[in-house]
């Protein structure tokens, strides 16, 4: 089955230094009918302006991927730890009892885009984690490159959660083989793709559930991201 969710039908929010597209119910968009899709909580499509960005606030119980589009994000948190990253470097944190962290786009002319992607964790109070990794265009120029996956996956970040992670920007055809009782969140960031036979649009995002593959057929240059997880 696969669901089609256009950008158009989602929420959305501008507050000025800050415009956000949400996928799922979050701040002023308020939907009892799109809480989430299994673990995926949350995923705001943002952009921060110029010399702004998100101050000092408190997490727990909740593991939190950033993925930069474009610009630069700024990140830093109560466990000492400060950085700064370009597009298609993650960020990550798994919040545990509790964890206090900013970010920030410190570029004084250029716009941040990133996705922030939040999961349930399997448990909560689990072990504070917080870690980055600076991927590099190649290795998502054609391919799939996981970029996220748990403790036992074969991604360079881990968090506790059963998912993965994927990115690509691709202009040739690609397929994923989704395994027995999975499923996907997908996302086009940039460009237009045909996904398994239905268009998506910049901003447009897909459930996929009871499908034995995925097949990624870009019609201009794209851009992707897809969440693979247990189905629930």
């Amino acid at each position: 089955m696969i669901k089609k969710l256009p950008k158009e039908n989602m929420g959305t929010s501008n507050l000025g230094w800050l415009e956000s597209r949400f996928h799922f119910s979050f701040a002023e968009y308020r939907n009892p009918n799109n809480i989430n899709f299994g673990v995926l909580r949350v995923l705001n499509d943002d952009i921060v302006h110029p010399m702004s960005g998100f101050d000092t606030h408190p997490h727990s119980n909740m593991e939190i991927i950033s993925y930069v589009v474009n610009g630069e994000i700024t990140h830093k948190d109560s466990m000492g730890n400060s950085e700064t990253l370009k597009r298609g470097e993650v960020q990550y944190l798994s919040a545990g009892d509790g964890i206090y962290h900013s970010e920030h786009n410190l570029h004084k002319s250029e716009d941040l885009r990133l996705l922030q992607i939040w999961i349930i964790p399997p448990f909560t109070g689990l072990p504070r984690l917080y870690g980055s990794h600076q991927y590099k265009e190649e290795e998502r120029q054609n391919r799939l490159l996981n970029i996220v996956s748990s403790q036992n996956g074969d991604s360079k970040i881990k968090i506790y959660q059963d998912i993965n992670i994927f990115v690509s920007e691709l202009d040739k055809e690609l397929d994923f083989k989704i395994q027995k009782d999975r499923q996907v969140y997908f996302v086009q960031i940039e460009g237009s793709s045909n996904i398994n036979g239905t268009l998506l649009e910049n901003g447009d995002a897909m459930e996929i559930v009871d499908e034995d593959i995925l097949t990624i057929k870009p019609i201009t240059k794209s851009h992707i991201l897809f969440i693979e997880m247990q189905k629930k």
